[in-house]
């Protein structure tokens, strides 16, 4: 994979796209998805994980209401990885992750997700480079396990906010009385350490690459959700999968 540089990749949609188009194509690819989805869960031979991982406010949680609340709620499933319990710590890093993996015929969201350990643990000096390289590699061996042994299907986005639009977001969760129970103040102090995760960031993405990454313009919710629809919708067409006969 190329080295990717986050400062030099655009937040927004490019000028010129007009968000009532975009989400009319959005609305018909939400559609297909709908069928496509039905199609998984009763072929059952593949499964789909989606793995969500972005800076605070960057839509993560938007993400996963807008474009996965209509399909079947009995085909979907979303984790979301906070930090570990004392339980988890007493495993090995992946130990909880791979308890939520998705069965055949389902869809599993991870928002957040292993790559926490690799993120936030190197930004705050939890983990130094030496284990950190470890850890990738066994998350690319990870990966490529539930990837040939399970036909699980995996894509991983990165939702790619400005530092701008941050702030905006999370001064939001202060005054608008719809989000206020979403504010943490810690989410102000991570924000400091803004170019220390990007820089992280690119260190996973060069490291841990087998299964790519899609660099998601996140500054306008209706542009995420639509490309994130569109690459998800893409990987469904793809499986040519076909209702079983009696």
């Amino acid at each position: 994979m190329a080295t990717i540089n986050l400062h030099k990749i655009n937040t927004r949609a490019p000028k010129g796209f007009s968000k009532e188009k975009i989400k009319a194509k959005t609305e018909k690819i939400l559609g297909e998805l709908d069928d496509l989805q039905n199609l998984l869960y009763a072929e059952s031979k593949h499964s789909v994980l989606l793995i969500i991982q972005g800076m605070d406010a960057s839509g993560k949680d938007g993400l996963t209401r807008d474009v996965l609340s209509r399909l079947n709620p009995q085909g979907v499933m979303v984790t979301s990885f906070k930090i570990p319990s004392a339980e988890d710590l007493s495993h090995d890093f992946l130990w909880r992750i791979h308890q939520h993996c998705p069965a055949k015929g389902m869809i599993q969201v991870f928002n957040r997700s292993h790559y926490e350990d690799i993120l936030v643990t190197r930004v705050h000096k939890m983990c130094s480079d030496k284990p950190a390289r470890q850890r990738m590699k066994a998350i690319n061996d990870f990966e490529e396990l539930i990837t040939k042994h399970n036909n699980t299907h995996i894509l991983k986005f990165y939702l790619h906010i400005s530092p701008e639009e941050q702030q905006v977001r999370l001064h939001d969760r202060l005054h608008d009385p719809r989000k206020e129970w979403k504010y943490n103040k810690n989410d102000f102090e991570d924000a400091k350490h803004w170019n220390e995760y990007m820089k992280m960031y690119e260190d996973c993405f060069a490291h841990c690459s087998k299964v790519p990454w899609h660099i998601i313009p996140s500054d306008q919710n209706w542009y995420k959700d639509h490309l994130v629809a569109v690459e998800l919708h893409k990987m469904l067409s793809s499986l040519n999968m076909k209702y079983p006969t009696i």
